[in-house]
């Protein structure tokens, strides 16, 4: 099954809800947002989100047979950005990340130079 097909984020779905009930019911973290197979959890303690990083990676490990990505999860502040869905999220504003801008660039001098049509460039932006 491809990655990114609907199909995939359907199952991946179904198959994380044994995390939200983990995260939400066992841990009981009040702060906690996922889509797909990304996932934020907010708590003012470092040392709370870094416990929490620890259970759930064993949880995922034990229960699921998979793992947290080593490079990607970590515990940051919030004033630094999340990196989530897109977006470089802050506590009261959201950026688009600069490869998604670099990205709508592109795709406006392939719209200028005639590669692709207005709707093909209206479509990736969707």
């Amino acid at each position: 099954m491809p990655l990114g097909n609907l199909t995939s984020q359907f199952f991946a779905n179904i198959y994380l809800n044994e995390l939200d009930y983990f995260v939400k019911h066992v841990l009981k973290a009040k702060c906690y947002i996922r889509y797909v197979d990304d996932f934020v959890i907010l708590h003012e303690s470092k040392e709370q989100l870094t416990l929490w990083k620890e259970l759930i990676d064993r949880f995922l490990r034990q229960k699921l047979k998979i793992e947290l990505h080593p490079q990607k999860s970590k515990v940051i502040p919030l004033s630094k950005g999340i990196d989530f869905v897109g977006f470089r999220n802050f506590y009261y504003y959201r950026l688009a990340r600069k490869r998604n801008i670099r990205k709508m660039q592109k795709k406006i001098i392939e719209l200028e130079n005639k590669e692709i049509s207005y709707w093909a460039l209206m479509e990736s932006y969707r």
